[in-house]
């Protein structure tokens, strides 16, 4: 995923959740979805992924799948086999 991919999908997910707390600075913000996925440390050491991620599920059943790897899923062991060798 090149960078300029990373911050446009960062951006596109930030926007509307800072909308919500529109009276906080982003780096209030930040600290926000930090703590809420579990970060600790520095903001400084907080990945775009772990934004990313916190940003696409905030709000969802805790138990909920990455919607990444939601697509992939598949209902049973012979599919996962048949998708596995390239026959759908």
């Amino acid at each position: 995923m090149s960078t300029c991919h990373k911050i446009a999908e960062l951006f596109e997910l930030l926007g509307p959740q800072w909308n919500k707390e529109a009276h906080l600075n982003l780096v209030d913000f930040l600290q926000i979805l930090a703590d809420e996925a579990g970060h600790e440390g520095d903001l400084s050491t907080l990945s775009d992924d772990i934004l990313i991620y916190h940003l696409k599920m905030r709000g969802r059943d805790k138990n909920a799948m990455i919607p990444g790897i939601a697509k992939d899923v598949v209902p049973d062991f012979k599919a996962a086999l048949l998708k596995a060798r390239g026959i759908k």
